[in-house]
């Protein structure tokens, strides 16, 4: 991971051949947020966010958590308790394909985070969703394991490993 650390997004898309790009419409919560590893894949229904507890629940160190929401903009799928139970669990950061809320905490603990949009709506937690299975993420299919590297320029994700020939393979 330290060796994709140094690059950008843009550098990294273009070396996997232009592939991989999210919608740069999902942006960091706070300036400065990089992210870069391993997805830990979760697909939630709109407003319920059961399932991104139950993935930092089970999150190994280092995995960077991607999200779908159903493209769902008015609840926060994502806040300070999330965010501070990732920490604890050495979660890399998130990725989500929805809204967040509770920035200031979020910045202030320099978890890196990246959305779609902000909401102080509430989620509940009743509704299963998958973990660990393709989605659709910001226009991309996204694997559990593949690359996802983050910054201020955007998001691109890699099969890496899959196969075991990605060109940002990390294993």
């Amino acid at each position: 991971m330290e060796r994709f650390a140094e690059f950008d997004p843009a550098t990294l898309y273009e070396a996997a051949g232009r592939t991989g790009m999210v919608d740069p419409s999902i942006r960091p919560a706070w300036p400065g947020a990089k992210v870069c590893g391993p997805a830990l894949t979760v697909e939630c229904p709109p407003s319920d966010n059961l399932m991104l507890h139950v993935a930092v629940a089970h999150a190994e160190p280092g995995v960077v958590i991607v999200a779908t929401v159903a493209g769902h903009l008015m609840a926060g799928a994502w806040g300070e308790i999330l965010t501070e139970a990732a920490r604890v669990r050495g979660v890399a950061g998130l990725v989500i394909d929805g809204a967040v809320r509770d920035i200031d905490a979020i910045e202030a603990a320099r978890f890196p985070v990246f959305s779609r949009g902000l909401a102080i709506g509430a989620c509940t937690k009743e509704k299963p969703g998958h973990l660990q299975t393709m989605i659709r993420f910001g226009g991309a299919s996204v694997r559990p394991g593949d690359l996802i590297f983050g910054n201020a320029d955007g998001i691109v994700g890699d099969r890496a490993g899959q196969d075991g020939c990605g060109l940002l393979s990390w294993r």
